[in-house]
Order: structure tokens, then sequence, then C-alpha cells
């Protein structure tokens, strides 16, 4: 399983509403937006293979549109928790648990 949460930490607040996509290779495999606490449970679940995945957030930042990040599964049956951090001066993400 992959989720994530966006944090909006120019405003120390969840980032509400924020379109999050999941391709395998060109291929969208899952799609969410942020809940109230600006997280996705569930971003994919079961069918989820090992190899190479894109997370595409939509932020509201006014300067960082589109953050994309490559990311490799290697043990699909594990969780993987994949958290951005944005704001209109810097973004960053981390391997979350």
């Amino acid at each position: 399983m992959i989720s994530t949460h966006v944090l909006d930490t120019e405003r120390g607040a969840p980032a509400r509403g924020v379109r999050v996509d999941l391709y395998r290779d060109d291929v969208l495999v899952g799609s969410g937006e942020t809940d109230g606490d600006g997280r996705i449970a569930e971003l994919a679940g079961e069918g989820l293979h090992p190899g190479p995945y894109r997370i595409v957030f939509h932020p509201p930042s006014r300067f960082f549109r589109r953050v994309e990040l490559k990311i490799e599964i290697e043990d699909a049956d594990r969780h993987h928790h994949v958290p951005l951090l944005i704001s209109s001066y810097g973004c960053a993400s981390y391997r979350g648990s």
C-alpha cells in the first residue's frame, strides 16, 4: 500500500484538497485528493507490484505547481508512506513509516 500526507509548512497546517496521482510507467494506477488532515490513506492498495513508480503532487504553492517524485517499490506487501512538505519557498519529502 502507498499512502501520503501533504503539509503546508508556510501556514503550518495540513494541505487540504491537493490532487495526487500515482503512475507505474505512464499508466495512472491511483489518484486522490487529500482530506481535511492533508492525508490520502490509500493512494494504491492491492495490485501494487515491485518496480518504479511516480507520485505527482499538484500543491497549492504559488511557486511549486507540480512536484514529481520517482520511487522504487521493492516489497509490494509492505506499507509505503511518502509525505510532502510544501511552501512557496521550498519543498521536501522523506520515506515515512
